[in-house]
């Protein structure tokens, strides 16, 4: 079983920066696929950003502003958010999916879930 605890979210204003961890049990950024979700109020959970060793995914709305990294040494995922915007405003989730090909970028793809960390920008 796989425990994944996120941290790093918190208020900011827009234009501002935020980087997330996931921080997971086991050696498992030293093989699968690492994914980040977020939900906003009232809306379904949204791709954010995915990789594994080979392949990195972004959606469109945040390409250029986010990169998703792992510390495999740290076992810990990394989502650095830059030049935020209010629409980036929901509950962030880091996942993982027990692949080794490309990353999923569909959330009932991933087998492992955070708990989430709350992001707001303020415009």
């Amino acid at each position: 079983q796989v425990q994944l605890v996120e941290s790093g979210g918190g208020l900011v204003q827009s234009g501002g920066s935020l980087r997330l961890s996931c921080a997971a049990s086991g050696r498992t950024f030293s093989v699968y696929a690492v994914g980040w979700f977020r939900q906003a109020p009232g809306k379904e959970h949204e791709f954010v950003a995915a990789d594994t060793l080979s392949h990195t995914y972004y959606a469109d709305s945040v390409k250029g502003r986010f990169t998703i990294s792992r510390d495999i040494a740290k076992n810990t995922g990394y989502l650095q958010m830059n030049s935020l915007k209010p629409e980036d405003t929901a509950i962030y989730y880091c996942a993982v999916a027990r692949t080794l090909g490309a990353p999923p970028r569909k959330s009932d793809e991933y087998d492992y879930w955070g708990q989430g960390t709350q992001v707001t920008v303020s415009s």
